[in-house]
């Protein structure tokens, strides 16, 4: 018969992740980062709720033709 085998197959092992020890440098690298986006999502915040419509540019066309 065929070489095929029925059934599901089973999964492949995957390597175990390697535990990593934390330096007070990673730490603190990881902190300023957080620190960072926290900003970035607080001044994007400020600026949607600033009131005033979006800055209009480009050509201006007159009225008459």
């Amino acid at each position: 018969m065929s070489g095929r085998q029925g059934g599901k197959l089973k999964p492949l092992k995957q390597k175990k992740k390697q535990q990593f020890d934390e330096t007070e440098d990673d730490k603190d690298f990881k902190d300023k980062q957080k620190q960072e986006q926290l900003a970035k999502k607080k001044a994007i915040e400020t600026l949607k709720n600033k009131k005033g419509g979006p800055v209009q540019g480009g050509i201006k066309k007159s009225g008459k033709k």
